[in-house]
């Protein structure tokens, strides 16, 4: 843009010059000795006026590259500040995708642990219902047993149940036959004591196990304590 306004002047300087000289030719030849003091002084203030108008383009031209050439260095560091916050703001996002991520994870883990606490305490709450239903099959047929196979029955060491037999010696009705029972872990029947011992317990254990029949393990072990005091008496 500056090269081609350097050329318009300059094609314009021209024109005048030539100009001039014809105008001078003229001059010359009708007013030579007259004008010829004229013509230098009008000679020296179109030169003086050019390079004046030469000089103020010059340093309007000079002032407008240095304006341009501020402007670029302005534009260079706003573009520096846009890409520095660029990355900061990349580095952010990454962060909140970590932070987000972690979050999510822990969100899972906790309601994995909840459905797992979830699960136990239904297994446990099952096994408690068996256990108390058990134990309440148990207090039904206490009295029952009591009264005709003079059977008594006691809770001892919070779930354990004692089953004190009597009439089974016949020359000593009130010598006691005792078997403590209690419900494992499992929530099975456990025999934990059983006075005097008998060598078939296990088996009975096993059957009261599978068949759940808690009637038929009591007269079973009645059974089990009459033939022993029999074979003791003997």
């Amino acid at each position: 843009m500056g090269n081609a306004q350097e050329e318009d002047e300059v094609t314009l300087f021209e024109k005048e010059m030539k100009e001039f000289w014809i105008q001078l030719k003229i001059s010359y030849g009708t007013e030579q000795s007259n004008q010829t003091s004229a013509l230098t002084d009008l000679c020296k203030e179109t030169v003086e006026a050019l390079s004046e108008k030469w000089s103020k383009k010059l340093k309007e031209e000079d002032l407008m590259i240095d304006k341009i050439q501020e402007y670029k260095n302005e534009i260079l560091q706003q573009s520096k500040y846009i890409a520095e916050k660029e990355e900061q703001l990349t580095e952010i996002k990454s962060k909140l995708n970590q932070e987000e991520e972690q979050q999510q994870n822990l969100t899972d883990i906790i309601q994995e642990l909840k459905e797992e606490l979830m699960k136990k305490m239904e297994i446990k709450s099952s096994k408690n219902k068996a256990a108390k239903e058990k134990v309440e099959q148990v207090s039904k047929i206490t009295t029952l047993f009591k009264e005709h196979l003079g059977l008594e029955m006691r809770r001892i060491h919070d779930e354990q149940l004692q089953f004190i037999f009597r009439h089974i010696d016949h020359k000593d009705p009130d010598k006691p036959y005792m078997c403590t029972l209690s419900i494992n872990e499992q929530g099975d029947y456990e025999v934990i004591s059983c006075t005097p011992p008998l060598d078939c317990i296990a088996e009975l254990q096993l059957k009261l196990r599978e068949t759940n029949n808690f009637s038929a393990f009591v007269a079973n072990i009645r059974k089990a304590f009459t033939a022993l005091s029999y074979k003791q008496s003997a």
